[in-house]
Protein backbone atom coordinates (compact mmCIF):
# COMPACT_ATOMS: atom_id res chain seq x y z
CA UNK A 1 0.00 0.00 0.00
CA UNK A 2 3.11 2.29 0.67
CA UNK A 3 4.52 1.83 -2.39
CA UNK A 4 1.76 2.61 -4.74
CA UNK A 5 0.93 5.90 -2.44
CA UNK A 6 4.42 6.57 -3.48
CA UNK A 7 3.90 5.81 -6.92
CA UNK A 8 0.95 8.02 -7.12
CA UNK A 9 2.03 11.21 -5.32
CA UNK A 10 4.93 10.61 -7.52
CA UNK A 11 3.01 10.82 -10.75
CA UNK A 12 0.41 13.52 -9.32
CA UNK A 13 3.25 15.70 -9.15
CA UNK A 14 5.15 15.18 -12.61
CA UNK A 15 1.42 15.52 -13.94
CA UNK A 16 1.50 19.13 -12.47
CA UNK A 17 4.68 19.85 -13.46
CA UNK A 18 3.66 19.03 -17.05
CA UNK A 19 1.05 21.21 -17.22
CA UNK A 20 2.70 24.08 -15.72
CA UNK A 21 5.36 23.74 -18.22
CA UNK A 22 3.64 23.30 -20.64
CA UNK A 23 1.25 26.14 -20.26
CA UNK A 24 4.72 28.71 -19.23
CA UNK A 25 6.74 27.28 -22.85
CA UNK A 26 3.43 27.19 -25.38
CA UNK A 27 4.39 23.38 -25.73
CA UNK A 28 2.30 20.93 -27.43
CA UNK A 29 2.13 17.11 -27.07
CA UNK A 30 0.40 17.65 -23.58
CA UNK A 31 -1.48 14.28 -23.84
CA UNK A 32 1.36 12.02 -25.00
CA UNK A 33 3.10 13.18 -21.82
CA UNK A 34 0.28 12.26 -19.04
CA UNK A 35 -0.01 8.58 -20.68
CA UNK A 36 3.32 7.65 -19.86
CA UNK A 37 3.49 8.80 -16.49
CA UNK A 38 2.63 5.89 -13.79
CA UNK A 39 5.14 3.50 -16.46
CA UNK A 40 7.86 6.05 -16.39
CA UNK A 41 7.71 6.50 -12.32
CA UNK A 42 7.37 2.37 -12.00
CA UNK A 43 10.12 1.99 -13.97
CA UNK A 44 12.66 4.62 -12.70
CA UNK A 45 11.54 3.58 -9.01
CA UNK A 46 12.35 -0.38 -9.45
CA UNK A 47 14.17 -1.52 -12.97
CA UNK A 48 16.61 1.25 -13.71
CA UNK A 49 19.42 0.78 -11.10
CA UNK A 50 21.54 -0.82 -13.43
CA UNK A 51 19.46 -0.80 -16.84
CA UNK A 52 18.80 1.44 -19.84
CA UNK A 53 16.19 3.40 -20.83
CA UNK A 54 15.02 4.43 -24.32
CA UNK A 55 12.15 6.81 -25.39
CA UNK A 56 11.44 6.31 -28.53
CA UNK A 57 8.11 8.88 -28.76
CA UNK A 58 10.98 11.35 -28.20
CA UNK A 59 7.55 13.88 -28.36
CA UNK A 60 6.60 13.00 -25.13
CA UNK A 61 9.82 14.69 -23.84
CA UNK A 62 8.43 16.63 -20.64
CA UNK A 63 7.22 13.50 -18.79
CA UNK A 64 10.83 12.45 -19.33
CA UNK A 65 12.34 15.66 -18.48
CA UNK A 66 10.30 16.29 -15.11
CA UNK A 67 11.20 12.32 -14.28
CA UNK A 68 14.38 13.54 -14.81
CA UNK A 69 14.23 16.07 -12.42
CA UNK A 70 12.44 13.94 -9.42
CA UNK A 71 15.53 11.66 -9.80
CA UNK A 72 18.44 14.56 -9.71
CA UNK A 73 19.46 13.99 -13.23
CA UNK A 74 19.10 17.87 -13.83
CA UNK A 75 18.07 20.61 -11.72
CA UNK A 76 14.49 22.60 -11.24
CA UNK A 77 16.25 25.74 -12.69
CA UNK A 78 16.96 23.35 -15.70
CA UNK A 79 13.46 21.89 -16.29
CA UNK A 80 12.21 25.32 -15.97
CA UNK A 81 14.35 26.52 -19.07
CA UNK A 82 12.22 24.36 -21.26
CA UNK A 83 10.75 26.29 -24.20
CA UNK A 84 13.57 29.04 -23.79
CA UNK A 85 16.42 30.21 -25.70
CA UNK A 86 19.61 28.50 -25.25
CA UNK A 87 18.02 25.33 -23.13
CA UNK A 88 19.55 22.08 -23.17
CA UNK A 89 15.19 20.76 -22.91
CA UNK A 90 14.99 20.26 -26.83
CA UNK A 91 11.33 19.58 -27.82
CA UNK A 92 12.11 16.47 -28.53
CA UNK A 93 14.12 14.22 -26.13
CA UNK A 94 17.87 15.26 -26.61
CA UNK A 95 21.23 13.17 -25.12
CA UNK A 96 22.73 16.66 -24.78
CA UNK A 97 20.02 15.52 -21.46
CA UNK A 98 22.05 13.98 -18.33
CA UNK A 99 20.11 10.62 -18.07
CA UNK A 100 19.23 10.85 -21.66
CA UNK A 101 20.65 7.56 -23.62
CA UNK A 102 19.50 8.42 -27.42
CA UNK A 103 17.84 11.27 -29.12
CA UNK A 104 14.63 10.97 -30.40
CA UNK A 105 12.17 12.60 -32.52
CA UNK A 106 11.61 11.27 -35.74
CA UNK A 107 9.38 8.02 -34.65
CA UNK A 108 10.54 4.50 -35.44
CA UNK A 109 14.09 5.24 -34.78
CA UNK A 110 14.56 4.29 -30.69
CA UNK A 111 13.15 0.31 -31.15
CA UNK A 112 15.92 0.16 -34.02
CA UNK A 113 18.68 1.43 -31.71
CA UNK A 114 17.12 -0.47 -28.58
CA UNK A 115 17.82 -2.93 -30.24
CA UNK A 116 21.22 -2.40 -31.47
CA UNK A 117 21.98 -2.06 -27.96
CA UNK A 118 20.89 -4.67 -26.25
CA UNK A 119 22.75 -6.86 -29.47
CA UNK A 120 25.61 -5.24 -27.90
CA UNK A 121 24.51 -6.21 -24.22
CA UNK A 122 24.99 -9.96 -25.51
CA UNK A 123 28.19 -9.59 -27.06
CA UNK A 124 29.43 -8.30 -24.25
CA UNK A 125 28.45 -10.23 -21.97
CA UNK A 126 26.98 -7.44 -19.90
CA UNK A 127 23.73 -8.41 -17.56
CA UNK A 128 21.55 -5.75 -18.29
CA UNK A 129 18.12 -5.31 -19.69
CA UNK A 130 17.45 -2.49 -22.37
CA UNK A 131 13.77 -0.43 -22.02
CA UNK A 132 12.53 1.07 -24.74
CA UNK A 133 8.92 2.78 -24.80
CA UNK A 134 7.17 3.49 -28.01
CA UNK A 135 3.81 4.77 -28.90
CA UNK A 136 1.34 3.62 -30.90
CA UNK A 137 1.50 5.58 -33.80
CA UNK A 138 5.02 4.67 -34.13
CA UNK A 139 3.75 1.26 -35.12
CA UNK A 140 3.02 2.15 -38.50
CA UNK A 141 6.95 2.97 -39.17
CA UNK A 142 8.27 -0.21 -40.46
CA UNK A 143 11.62 -0.13 -38.54
CA UNK A 144 9.45 -1.11 -36.03
CA UNK A 145 8.65 -4.27 -37.74
CA UNK A 146 12.40 -4.90 -39.07
CA UNK A 147 13.65 -4.51 -35.66
CA UNK A 148 11.16 -7.43 -34.62
CA UNK A 149 12.49 -9.55 -36.98
CA UNK A 150 15.92 -8.91 -36.28
CA UNK A 151 15.38 -9.31 -32.31
CA UNK A 152 13.67 -12.42 -32.51
CA UNK A 153 16.51 -13.70 -34.75
CA UNK A 154 19.28 -13.15 -32.31
CA UNK A 155 17.02 -14.24 -29.02
CA UNK A 156 17.30 -10.66 -27.66
CA UNK A 157 15.45 -11.42 -24.24
CA UNK A 158 17.09 -8.89 -22.95
CA UNK A 159 14.69 -6.32 -24.62
CA UNK A 160 11.76 -5.01 -23.19
CA UNK A 161 9.55 -3.07 -25.57
CA UNK A 162 6.76 -0.96 -23.84
CA UNK A 163 3.57 0.15 -26.24
CA UNK A 164 1.76 3.22 -24.89
CA UNK A 165 -1.15 2.11 -26.66
CA UNK A 166 -3.55 5.37 -26.01
CA UNK A 167 -4.92 4.84 -28.77
CA UNK A 168 -4.55 8.64 -30.30
CA UNK A 169 -1.81 9.20 -33.18
CA UNK A 170 -1.57 13.13 -34.50
CA UNK A 171 -4.84 13.71 -35.98
CA UNK A 172 -6.70 11.41 -35.08
CA UNK A 173 -7.73 8.41 -33.62
CA UNK A 174 -5.31 4.99 -34.26
CA UNK A 175 -7.60 2.91 -35.53
CA UNK A 176 -8.91 5.39 -38.56
CA UNK A 177 -5.57 5.87 -39.66
CA UNK A 178 -4.14 2.17 -39.62
CA UNK A 179 -5.87 -0.48 -38.20
CA UNK A 180 -3.45 -2.42 -35.82
CA UNK A 181 -5.16 -4.58 -34.01
CA UNK A 182 -4.79 -7.75 -33.40
CA UNK A 183 -1.57 -6.15 -32.12
CA UNK A 184 -0.95 -8.89 -29.73
CA UNK A 185 -1.23 -11.67 -32.45
CA UNK A 186 1.16 -9.16 -34.60
CA UNK A 187 3.68 -9.17 -32.12
CA UNK A 188 3.22 -12.91 -31.10
CA UNK A 189 3.61 -14.05 -35.00
CA UNK A 190 6.88 -11.75 -34.96
CA UNK A 191 8.50 -14.52 -32.61
CA UNK A 192 7.68 -11.97 -29.19
CA UNK A 193 6.35 -12.75 -26.09
CA UNK A 194 3.58 -10.75 -24.99
CA UNK A 195 1.11 -9.17 -22.13
CA UNK A 196 -1.36 -6.73 -22.17
CA UNK A 197 -1.82 -4.68 -18.69
CA UNK A 198 -3.88 -1.54 -17.82
CA UNK A 199 -0.86 1.31 -18.20
CA UNK A 200 -1.74 3.17 -15.06
CA UNK A 201 -2.18 0.01 -12.70
CA UNK A 202 1.37 0.34 -10.64
CA UNK A 203 0.52 -3.56 -9.07
CA UNK A 204 -0.05 -4.72 -13.48
CA UNK A 205 3.11 -2.12 -14.92
CA UNK A 206 5.48 -3.88 -11.48
CA UNK A 207 4.22 -6.84 -12.45
CA UNK A 208 4.68 -7.06 -16.16
CA UNK A 209 8.51 -5.18 -15.71
CA UNK A 210 8.86 -8.02 -13.18
CA UNK A 211 8.81 -10.94 -15.74
CA UNK A 212 11.84 -12.95 -17.29
CA UNK A 213 11.81 -13.62 -20.57
CA UNK A 214 13.97 -16.51 -22.01
CA UNK A 215 14.96 -16.52 -25.75
CA UNK A 216 12.99 -13.98 -27.06
CA UNK A 217 11.99 -9.86 -26.65
CA UNK A 218 9.45 -9.15 -24.53
CA UNK A 219 6.59 -6.95 -25.81
CA UNK A 220 4.21 -4.88 -23.00
CA UNK A 221 1.41 -3.34 -24.49
CA UNK A 222 -0.18 -0.96 -22.00
CA UNK A 223 -3.21 0.30 -22.48
CA UNK A 224 -3.68 3.78 -21.44
CA UNK A 225 -6.04 7.06 -21.59
CA UNK A 226 -3.87 9.88 -23.69
CA UNK A 227 -4.01 12.56 -21.01
CA UNK A 228 -4.66 10.76 -18.11
CA UNK A 229 -5.08 12.69 -15.11
CA UNK A 230 -7.13 15.60 -16.43
CA UNK A 231 -10.84 14.41 -17.40
CA UNK A 232 -11.57 17.18 -19.88
CA UNK A 233 -7.74 16.48 -21.54
CA UNK A 234 -8.57 12.31 -21.56
CA UNK A 235 -8.77 10.69 -25.06
CA UNK A 236 -9.03 13.98 -26.88
CA UNK A 237 -7.03 14.87 -30.01
CA UNK A 238 -7.26 18.40 -29.39
CA UNK A 239 -4.23 17.75 -26.68
CA UNK A 240 -1.69 16.59 -29.39
CA UNK A 241 -0.98 19.86 -30.13
CA UNK A 242 -2.67 22.42 -27.41
CA UNK A 243 -0.77 23.94 -24.68
CA UNK A 244 -3.32 24.62 -21.12
CA UNK A 245 -4.22 28.21 -21.18
CA UNK A 246 -3.72 30.11 -17.63
CA UNK A 247 -7.51 28.78 -16.68
CA UNK A 248 -6.94 25.19 -18.37
CA UNK A 249 -4.27 24.97 -16.32
CA UNK A 250 -5.44 26.23 -12.94
CA UNK A 251 -8.51 23.93 -13.15
CA UNK A 252 -5.88 20.65 -14.09
CA UNK A 253 -4.18 21.51 -10.98
CA UNK A 254 -7.39 21.90 -9.26
CA UNK A 255 -8.61 18.17 -10.26
CA UNK A 256 -5.34 16.92 -9.64
CA UNK A 257 -5.42 17.67 -6.11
Amino acid sequence: MLIKKNYKNLSRHIRKQILKISNSAKSSHVGSSLSIVDILVVLYKRFLKKNIFILSKGHACLAYYCLLEQFSYITNKVLKSYGKNNTILLSHVSHKVPGVEFSTGSLGHGLPFAVGRALAEKINKKNRKIYVLMSDGELNEGTTWESLLFATFHKLDNLTIIIDYNKIQSLDFTKNVLQLEPLNKKFISFGCNVRIINGHNYFQIHKSLSFKSKNRPYVIIANTIKGKGVKFMENSILWHYKSPSNQELADAIKELR
